[in-house]
C-alpha cells in the first residue's frame, strides 16, 4: 500500500528528521526539506534516482556532516551508542589482514587487542569471514569484501545500521545471496537498518517499508509498507505479492518524478 509520508511522535523512534535541507558550498540544494521517521528495530529502505539526496540523507544521521536547516534527532547518538555505516565500496586497507580490517573501529577507539580480539572474531563469523580473518583484501571477490565491511560496521556493536548501496556493483547472484545473509543478521541482532538503494526490486525484498524519494533536492514523496510473512526466502521473490509490491513502489517512483517535473514547471 503507497501512503503519503507521516510524521510520527512514538517514543520508540530511532531517527526523527524535521524540515532538513542540505546545501553544500557550491550552492547545490542537494536535499530538502526531509521529515522522516525510523522506529527502533525497523529496516527502512530510501529509494529514488542517482542525485536525489539518498546518500546526504546517511550522512547527515551518521552526522558526518550538518543540516543546513532543520533537525537531525538520533537516538543512537544521543546514547552514546555507536552507529555503524557501510558505504559503496568495501574502503579495505590493502596492507592488512581482513581481521585487521574489521578491526580498526576498535583500534581508533584504543580498544587494546586483548579486548577486541574477540569482538573482531564474532564479527567475522556473523558475515560468514571466520575462515578468512587472515586473508588480504586483493584474494577476496567482490562479494566477499562487502561482507568484510559489513563486519567492520557490526564490530562496534551499532544501535544503527547505515548502509549506502552496499551491493550496487555486484553481480546479481551474489547481490541475491548477501539481501539474505543481511536479513537474516537483521533478524538475529535487531539493529535499526537504513539501506539506501536505487533498485525497487532489492528495496521491496528487504524492506519493511520503503521511503520513496524525489529528485534533487530530494524530499520524501510517499512510503510504501511491504507486509509478507517472515521469513523472506527466495520464494518470496517469485511470488504475486512480491511482484504487487514491486509495481507499487514503481509507481510510486514515477509519480515522485512527475511531482517533481510538476514543482519545475510551477516555477518557470
Amino acid at each position: 500500500m503507497v501512503e503519503p509520508v507521516f510524521s510520527s511522535s512514538d517514543a520508540s523512534a530511532a531517527v526523527r528528521l524535521r524540515g532538513v535541507t542540505k546545501i553544500y558550498d557550491n550552492g547545490t540544494v542537494a536535499l530538502g526539506p526531509l521529515d522522516l521517521d525510523i522506529r527502533k528495530g525497523e529496516f527502512v529502505s530510501l529509494l529514488g534516482s542517482s542525485g536525489c539526496g539518498k546518500s546526504t540523507a546517511l550522512r547527515l544521521i551518521a552526522g558526518l556532516i550538518a543540516p543546513s536547516a532543520g533537525t537531525v534527532d538520533v537516538a543512537a547518538r544521543s546514547s552514546g551508542r555507536a552507529i555503524g555505516f557501510v558505504f559503496q565500496e568495501p574502503t579495505l586497507m590493502p596492507w592488512s589482514t581482513i581481521r585487521e580490517n574489521v578491526r580498526l573501529p576498535l583500534k581508533l577507539a584504543h580498544m587494546p587487542d586483548t579486548q577486541s580480539t574477540a569482538r573482531v572474531d564474532e564479527a567475522l563469523a556473523q558475515v560468514g569471514l571466520a575462515n578468512f580473518a587472515d586473508a588480504y583484501p586483493r584474494e577476496l571477490s567482490g562479494g566477499m569484501k562487502m561482507r568484510a565491511s559489513l563486519a567492520r560496521a557490526l564490530v562496534t556493536e551499532p544501535d544503527i545500521l547505515l548502509m549506502d548501496e552496499p551491493f550496487a556493483a555486484l553481480d546479481e547472484i551474489t547481490r541475491f545471496r548477501l539481501n539474505n545473509d543481511l536479513l537474516a543478521l537483521w533478524r538475529k541482532l535487531g539493529k535499526t537498518v537504513i539501506f539506501v538503494t536505487h533498485s525497487v526490486f532489492e528495496s521491496v525484498y528487504l524492506s519493511q517499508r520503503v521511503v520513496v524519494m524525489t529528485s534533487r533536492p530530494g524530499r520524501a514523496s510517499a512510503e510504501c509498507h511491504i507486509e509478507s510473512a517472515e521469513p523472506r526466502d527466495d520464494a518470496f521473490r517469485t511470488s504475486v505479492a512480491y511482484a504487487g509490491y514491486c509495481r507499487d513502489v514503481s509507481r510510486a517512483l514515477m509519480q515522485a518524478g512527475d511531482e517533481k517535473a510538476n514543482d519545475a514547471k510551477a516555477k518557470v
